[in-house]
């Protein structure tokens, strides 16, 4: 286009895009103004001016109000002022349509009452002071009536629900079913019975004593060292893989020491047996799962509202390190090295 070439309404409604009507009504509204008129009263716009309908047009797409536009226009407001504005609009706006469609999915799968509704809808919209509260309430029940060990305590409290700043239809609909599971009395009843009997009968006495719970404290390091190890695929003959090996090995062995008794020697056959043990780990890791309790289905949704994808116990890339591991250091070859 030439800069100095006025061109007439219909002109600039096939450059723009926009109707002969939309052109006249911002030059009503003051938004952008005919660059002159012709002595029978058409209105004729110069480059510059198409160029402020064009992005009059491409803001109206946006949903930028006149006002706000006419700001831009005139200098008051940048672009990247008006951008921000509108960007963090619809931040709020996705936020509400991921409520909406998790209230509306969760009325579909549980053909819910209007109540239900009500109480989904304020779930939804709980702020964090709320939402903790409600999850501190359901562990103080859970652990009143009986004495578990106040360690373990602390674990299931550590597990909890938190929402990110823009969660997804997924995790808001975890987090109503999580938020309905604490709140029922009956679930809290039988996650207490659950949880008394896991820690009081058969080995639980045992499992959830301070030297086992310091032993298991022990292991989370290392067990997390090799779930990153597999995740890298870091070899398990490696020497990264050994040194992994050595750690389980350490930590395994000293789990039954005592002052009297160094517990169970490290040998190449103990590494073995305990490569075999994990590959029966790896078995039942691999076997299809009992209809979950309560405390499994709390814990299953906390872990959809956090949005943390499950991560396997590395069993055979362990087993794999502690096997290699069995083999004495001598036993390697030794590369040549020229003189």
């Amino acid at each position: 286009m030439d800069a100095n070439e006025l061109y007439g309404i219909g002109d600039v409604a096939r450059r723009t895009g926009l109707s002969v009507s939309a052109v006249r009504y911002y030059a009503d509204a003051g938004v952008v103004m005919p660059s002159a008129t012709t002595p029978s009263g058409h209105r004729l716009y110069d480059v510059s001016a198409i160029a402020r309908l064009e992005l009059v047009r491409t803001l109206r797409e946006l949903d930028a109000g006149l006002d706000e536009i006419r700001q831009v226009l005139a200098g008051e407001a940048t672009l990247r002022e008006l951008a921000a504005t509108h960007l963090a609009l619809l931040a709020r706006q996705e936020a509400r349509l991921r409520s909406r469609r998790a209230v509306l999915s969760t009325i579909l799968r549980q053909d819910s009452t209007a109540e239900q509704v009500t109480l989904m809808h304020r779930l939804v919209g709980m702020p964090d002071e709320e939402r903790h509260r409600l999850i501190d309430e359901f562990w103080t029940e859970v652990s009143t009536g009986w004495e578990p060990p106040e360690r373990m305590v602390e674990w299931w409290r550590a597990a909890r629900p938190e929402l990110p700043e823009h969660p997804t239809a997924a995790q808001l609909e975890a987090w109503i079913e999580l938020a309905e599971l604490v709140r029922d009395t009956e679930v809290r009843q039988a996650v207490r019975r659950e949880l008394y009997e896991v820690c009081t009968t058969g080995a639980g006495p045992l499992m959830t004593s301070s030297p086992m719970l310091d032993a298991l404290e022990a292991a989370t390091p290392i067990g997390q060292a090799a779930m990153d190890a597999a995740r890298e695929q870091v070899p398990p003959d490696s020497p990264r893989g050994r040194e992994i090996a050595d750690r389980w090995i350490a930590w395994l062995t000293g789990i039954f020491a005592t002052p009297d008794s160094p517990g169970t020697p490290d040998t190449p056959e103990f590494r073995i047996q305990a490569a075999d043990h994990m590959l029966a780990g790896a078995e039942w890791d691999r076997t299809p799962p009992e209809p979950a309790g309560p405390f499994d289905r709390y814990m299953a949704l906390v872990t959809a509202v956090n949005g943390l994808p499950p991560e396997r116990f590395p069993f055979e890339w362990l087993a794999a390190a502690l096997r290699a591991s069995a083999v004495p250091h001598s036993a390697h070859p030794v590369p040549c090295r020229n003189s």
